[in-house]
């Protein structure tokens, strides 16, 4: 997709995406056979909910259908929140992730598995798991120092409501 493309439908649906309390986080378009496909990723603090999808979807579609921002052939739009493995690149996605484990490649070479304590301007406050029954470990990472970051999907871990129980 061309600069320009990407710039105009994302001036053009951005409104719409942030009239409802969500945030713009890609589009992209690529071919699918001869149809093309539009995908627009939104997110919240609070994560985004098939409903809200749905209705945005409706409203992005009725918003395109009015304006030649997709051309004149076909194309199919699909509406829907990042995947929980999606990179980190913005500081809303690091503050979204407290309490989450993640993977950071570090500058300095090496990798680092940790839990999100706290974010601020500058960096993360970490959790390091402990190795074979030792305690977990601080860790303090600025983001200068990080590479690439990402959540890691924890199978085993128990929600926050499960921990306010027990």
């Amino acid at each position: 997709m061309s600069t320009t493309q990407s710039e105009r439908l994302r001036g053009l649906l951005e409104p719409l995406v942030s009239a409802r309390q969500l945030d713009l986080e890609e589009i992209e378009v690529s071919r699918a056979g001869r149809r093309r496909v539009l995908r627009v990723i939104v997110d919240s603090d609070d994560g985004v909910e098939l409903d809200a999808c749905a209705e945005l979807s409706r409203a992005l579609s009725e918003k395109l259908d009015e304006t030649d921002a997709m051309g004149e052939g076909e194309y199919v739009l699909e509406v829907s929140s990042p995947g929980a493995d999606r990179p980190l690149t913005e500081h809303r996605h690091y503050v979204r992730a407290t309490g989450r484990l993640v993977k950071l490649q570090l500058h300095e070479g090496g990798e680092l598995v940790a839990r999100v304590l706290k974010v601020d301007d500058d960096g993360l406050d970490l959790e390091v798991p402990g190795v074979k029954g030792r305690k977990p470990t601080a860790r303090r990472v600025e983001f200068p120092q990080i590479a690439k970051a990402r959540v890691e999907i924890e199978f085993s871990r128990k929600d926050k409501k499960e921990e306010e129980e027990a």
